[in-house]
């Protein structure tokens, strides 16, 4: 997936690499890149290896000994390539489906440039992660994330008439159009970004508004921009406080926060919604508007009660009420039993 050649302190050169197939991605190192058991490759490549898994700084790392380059007929693409586990095509169909509701015709064929009729932009927002490191690591995560805060924000336009649904779907759509401007080697880092890196990762924003140039609804650009600020000035990358972040950002805000929390990450599994609720109440509520916040909370538990969810001993339950004080531990129906969920009963993900 990545090759990138470096030298050692004592002046030796040696090759890090990032080895990807669908269980993930491994750093990796060549020490002797001129040994005779190491053939020429390059990005991209699909590659068979041998070598030794070590510990270092607490993350598995591969040191390769061989190295060789695959024939076709050796292998299926589709086995090695970790993808979201829907459909990419549908997911696409169906982001196209609100960009065709934003009314506006400017502003929806502003959007439709690189939705519709930009093919490298297409080709590369359906195959990017949105971050493994930070969420939606996989190939089809930017799409999926977009797609889901895209959802989030309709919540929204339906609780509250006075929004403008064009603005904010067409904020929600292109809000992380700039990842794809990121370096893949940051983006599906293994591990946790260095400071270096995650500076790198808090560019995106800019990235988009750039992308989206002078001719958009300066509303769109500006939430896009700012969709990372946060209420108290502690956000990225202008720092903003209280009202001089617009609500279309704000709102895209606390959707992007909320699905990227729900994500697996390389280091943390996914979690389930009614933690993540329970986290916006508890700490993650810190400069984000809490009048939208209390609204978003709200219309969630609606959506969840009744839903289908995996318990800890494997069976199917139904959600039957969230308590607003207590929102990670739901009351859940198996059969004719329903109780509180507890640390010993608890959900493991939605069924």
């Amino acid at each position: 997936k990545y090759r990138q050649s470096a030298m050692t302190k004592n002046g030796k050169s040696y090759e890090n690499v990032i080895l990807q197939d669908k269980t993930g991605v491994i750093d990796a190192k060549i020490w002797d890149p001129n040994s005779q058991g190491i053939a020429d490759y390059d990005e991209k490549d699909f590659v068979e290896v041998v070598g030794d898994v070590i510990t270092y700084n607490n993350n598995l790392q591969l040191n390769i000994k061989q190295l060789r380059i695959a024939s076709e007929d050796e292998y299926n693409p589709g086995d090695y390539m970790p993808t979201s586990e829907k459909s990419v095509d549908g997911m696409y169909e169906e982001l196209l489906g609100y960009i065709r509701k934003i009314s506006n015709p400017h502003l929806r064929q502003a959007v439709e440039y690189y939705f519709v009729k930009d093919e490298a932009f297409i080709k590369s927002f359906k195959g990017h992660s949105a971050a493994k490191t930070v969420h939606h690591g996989f190939a089809g995560g930017l799409l999926e994330h977009t797609l889901s805060v895209t959802k989030m924000c309709e919540y929204f336009v339906n609780a509250y008439d006075i929004l403008n649904a064009d603005l904010l779907y067409a904020s929600a759509v292109c809000h992380d159009i700039g990842k794809t401007k990121i370096p893949e080697e940051i983006l599906n880092a293994p591990r946790k970004l260095t400071p270096e890196e995650f500076e790198v990762m808090k560019r995106h924003p800019l990235y988009s508004f750039e992308l989206l140039g002078e001719d958009i609804n300066e509303d769109v650009r500006y939430a896009v921009r700012w969709h990372h600020e946060k209420l108290d000035g502690s956000g990225y990358p202008d720092g903003l406080k209280g009202n001089s972040i617009s609500y279309f950002a704000r709102i895209t805000s606390i959707s992007d926060i909320y699905d990227a929390m729900l994500s697996a990450r390389s280091y943390k599994k996914e979690k389930v919604p009614f933690d993540v609720l329970q986290w916006f109440v508890t700490a993650g509520y810190k400069g984000l508007d809490q009048n939208l916040l209390n609204i978003f909370i709200k219309n969630m538990v609606k959506v969840y009660r009744h839903q289908q969810v995996i318990m800890s001993d494997g069976r199917e339950g139904c959600v039957e009420y969230i308590p607003l004080n207590d929102m990670d531990h739901p009351i859940v129906s198996v059969g004719e039993e329903a109780r509180q969920v507890d640390e010993d009963w608890y959900c493991v993900h939605m069924a």
